[in-house]
């Protein structure tokens, strides 16, 4: 293609697009079950990276039921529910394949709101009367990070 220089690059963003559509239709329509499969903990734990976190979520008391998309990501719409599933998907495919992962893996802002509001969702009842601001719920609730839960903290010094 022939394109002036600032066309060039919508059209690559174009072009970007265009793939990111196509991939999230073929892994919502393509093989079966693939969107199912993809929300499992057991494939997010398929990075090696997770094995940590897999090991204490599934030792971990209550949330052991519910899946890692449950509570990283956010639940409030199901569009909102897809595109931040695609786009966090292959963010994390793309650090992983970059060798960008970090020894110490820990939730960004983004996450922590998501989280926070996922806490608050399915447990609105409870923290009804329990003043949240400026607090996350995992402060008071330690084994409640991958680190420290389950098997992993009674192992950890």
């Amino acid at each position: 293609m022939n394109f002036p220089k600032g066309k060039r690059l919508w059209s690559y963003l174009g072009i970007a697009v265009i793939i990111a559509i196509a991939g999230g239709l073929f892994a919502s329509f393509g093989p079966p079950k693939l969107y199912a499969k993809s929300g499992t903990p057991e494939f997010c734990a398929a990075c090696h990276v997770m094995e940590a976190e897999y090991e204490a979520w599934r030792h971990q008391g209550a949330h052991r039921r519910i899946k890692c998309i449950d509570c990283h990501l956010p639940n409030d719409q199901v569009a909102n529910h897809m595109f931040q599933k695609g786009l966090q998907g292959m963010w994390d495919a793309y650090v992983f394949y970059s060798g960008r992962v970090p020894e110490n893996i820990r939730l960004s802002a983004k996450g922590a709101r998501i989280a926070k509001e996922n806490c608050e969702r399915c447990h609105g009842e409870t923290i009804a009367r329990v003043d949240m601001s400026g607090r996350n719920c995992w402060e008071c609730h330690r084994r409640l990070s991958h680190i420290q839960g389950g098997s992993i903290e009674t192992l950890a010094p």
